[in-house]
């Protein structure tokens, strides 16, 4: 499969120069999915797909073009060469733009140690449609479950990269998913949530009946939940939705959003971001984890790296685009779609773990907030102003009281990120690793 990716980012590159391409990067992605749903016990879509497509990307000085196409006809590929170059030709200037200088590309890297391709074969409608049933079937188990939305899937994608300046390479990866959503109550008192899990291996996923018996238990803790009395409180973010948090801080640390000026931390390079016992860590070569890549979208090696350490916030996410705005140097965080251009994108996040268990962050907030999901986002990215819809539960005296929702919390991301006290809950299969967090005051809406 790989081989014959290759084979097509090389037919590509040959049409982009014979169309007078001064330089071109080429992308070929091959993919097969598959997922079957279930509504309160019968089959709502079983859906599979597969797709190979390609993409195009030719540079003529500062000016480029993209171009995509699902047909991989000789024809099709002149045809789609032609018409880059010729937008090309019409594009606006940017000096920045540029492949990479061939003694900066990845080489000679082990693609078996990222164990991103399940060896074990594709899982079949019927198997899907049975872990569907066991999921529904430990959700219904529990008392007061009233229905179930079950979901299983399975993926298989490639992809090759390759480009004038020498650089050629691909990798595949593989995922399995199986979730639950559960429903209880009913009318205007209906209340739901969910559990699900994803891995690379099929044999690391976790069993069907404790991923239903936790959606119903999360479920039937929601019943009766009313509106908070408007206040300032402590408010504690679960594990499920703490990573929201960091991916704020990530978006303003994105190289684009620097170039642009557009960022509440553009000024923030070398300061202080996070408590001092904080350190915000990529590393896209974790094994079987779902944004492990050894090299990015522009050819570049990957690497672990420091995005904070210490609290101290030290370097951006670069593309080579904008490392040569900002005349620093690329991170390799390179990320494109087979029809867009690169931009930068971080993988595999990982937060510092704290020393207390989430247990231990509930007793000592005493009165507050504990947030288990949110809707609805404003969050002014100049200023850092952050307003989200929230429901959980109401803390009392160090212990949980009741369920409740409708309510805004409020603040602003560069003082809360600064008193984030973490847990150390976050759990080790995810690509972004964030643990439970507290903060020790915010703005809380309700009544």
């Amino acid at each position: 499969m790989t081989a014959s990716l290759e084979t097509l980012t090389a037919r590509l590159l040959k049409a982009a120069s014979k169309a007078g391409a001064e330089a071109a990067d080429a992308m070929a992605v091959t993919g097969t999915s598959l997922s079957i749903n279930l509504r309160v016990g019968k089959l709502e879509q079983a859906e599979r797909a597969e797709a190979t497509e390609i993409g195009l990307r030719v540079l003529m000085g500062g000016r480029q073009a993209c171009v995509s196409a699902s047909d991989l006809s000789n024809h099709t590929i002149e045809a789609l060469a032609e018409r880059a170059v010729a937008m090309a030709r019409e594009a606006p200037n940017n000096a920045t733009i540029g492949l990479a200088d061939p003694s900066q590309l990845a080489r000679n890297w082990d693609l078996a140690s990222f164990e991103l391709t399940d060896p074990a074969p594709e899982p079949s409608a019927v198997a899907l449609e049975q872990d569907c049933r066991e999921v529904e079937a430990a959700c219904l188990s529990r008392s007061g479950i009233t229905q179930v939305e079950s979901s299983a899937g399975y993926s298989s994608r490639s992809i090759h990269i390759a480009a004038t300046n020498g650089f050629s390479g691909g990798y595949a990866r593989t995922s399995r998913s199986l979730s639950a959503v559960a429903f209880t109550g009913s009318g205007t008192n209906m209340e739901r949530d969910w559990s699900g899990e994803s891995r690379t291996y099929q044999s690391d996923l976790p069993a069907a009946k404790g991923i239903g018996e936790l959606a119903a238990e999360r479920a039937i803790a929601r019943l009766g939940a009313t509106k908070p009395k408007t206040g300032t409180y402590p408010v504690l973010f679960d594990e499920r939705v703490a990573s929201s948090l960091i991916g704020h801080l990530l978006s303003a640390i994105n190289g684009a959003a620097i170039a642009r000026g557009a960022s509440w931390l553009r000024d923030a390079l070398g300061q202080q971001v996070l408590p001092t016992t904080l350190s915000l860590i990529e590393n896209p070569h974790r094994p079987r984890i779902g944004g492990s890549r050894p090299f990015d979208a522009e050819g570049l090696p990957t690497a672990r790296r420091a995005l904070v350490k210490n609290g101290i916030l030290i370097g951006w996410t670069l593309d080579l685009g904008t490392a040569r705005k900002l005349s620093m140097q690329s991170t390799a965080n390179a990320s494109r779609s087979i029809s867009s251009p690169p931009s930068p994108s971080t993988s595999n996040i990982s937060l510092s773990r704290g020393r207390q268990s989430l247990s231990d962050l509930l007793r000592d907030m005493g009165t507050g907030f504990y947030v288990t999901s949110m809707i609805g986002s404003t969050i002014n990215p100049t200023t850092g102003d952050y307003s989200r819809g929230a429901a959980g539960f109401w803390v009392q005296n160090g212990t949980i009281t009741h369920p409740i929702n409708e309510c805004t919390i409020a603040g602003n991301l560069r003082d809360m990120l600064l008193r984030l006290i973490p847990a150390n809950d976050s759990r080790d299969h995810l690509s972004t690793r964030v643990p439970s967090c507290l903060i020790d005051g915010m703005t809380l809406a309700g009544s």
